[in-house]
């Protein structure tokens, strides 16, 4: 009957579980839950950000390759913040702008500050893109092994109240075991979300950055041709 008693007194719902556990423990399952609620924060915007990424690289290559004049697109798009492709295409054609202006005589040198401008800002976006994805990778594999070090000390001092209570039946044993369980249970609840989580968005950003080497290359192609057909009737009058 006393065993009956001391199991009845525990709650083995999870509130209860979660109040009855030890100060250490507790301090591990907060910490997990935050990492959980940060978790779902990065992935809910990651999830606009690389729609909204998606959709504005869309537009700006049917933009782009319509025909339109590149003088005339630059124009549109220098008067606003301008990101991804529309970024590089900005960086691309201002360098051609100023270097003109200054009289460029070097097509080598010319195409040169052009590409590296242009590997600037697609570092410069690819750092933006894959921003806060070393949070979710650290959490999706530091994750389960807190909930590991909250189960161990809760089984602790389970066993140390075992050995005060000279008994070991199962009622006194499973509250004290479910209370430090529940530690693991809510590492792995932060942990599978962030590693899905991980893999997909890497594998988007992966994507995303590969769209904009490949516009890289071709928008250095056309200025390419641009340039030859620019400097070479002043090296031929020279």
């Amino acid at each position: 009957m006393e065993q009956v008693g001391m199991a009845a007194a525990h709650d083995v719902s999870l509130w209860g579980l979660f109040m009855q556990a030890g100060l250490i423990v507790k301090l591990v399952m907060l910490g997990l839950i935050a990492a959980s609620v940060w978790t779902w924060a990065i992935v809910i915007d990651k999830y606009l950000s690389y729609a909204r990424a998606r959709r504005q690289f869309d537009q700006f290559e049917q933009v782009f390759w319509s025909g339109q004049s590149l003088e005339e697109l630059y124009r549109t798009l220098s008067e606003r913040t301008n990101t991804g492709l529309a970024a590089m295409f900005v960086a691309a054609m201002r360098e051609w702008k100023k270097s003109f202006e200054r009289g460029a005589r070097s097509p080598i040198g010319l195409q040169m500050r052009i590409d590296r401008a242009m590997d600037v800002t697609l570092a410069r976006e690819s750092e933006t893109l894959e921003a806060r994805l070393s949070s979710l990778a650290t959490i999706g594999s530091a994750a389960p092994f807190v909930g590991l070090f909250g189960t161990v000390v809760g089984i602790m001092t389970s066993f140390q109240a075992i050995a005060g209570s000279n008994s070991a039946s199962l009622a006194v044993v499973a509250p004290g075991i479910a209370e430090a369980l529940l530690a693991t249970a809510i590492g792995l609840v932060a942990a599978i979300p962030a590693v899905i989580a991980y893999n997909k968005f890497a594998g988007e950003a992966g994507k995303l950055t590969a769209r904009m080497e490949g516009f890289a290359d071709e928008f250095s192609a056309i200025l390419s041709r641009q340039i030859d057909e620019k400097l070479q009737p002043r090296q031929a009058a020279q």
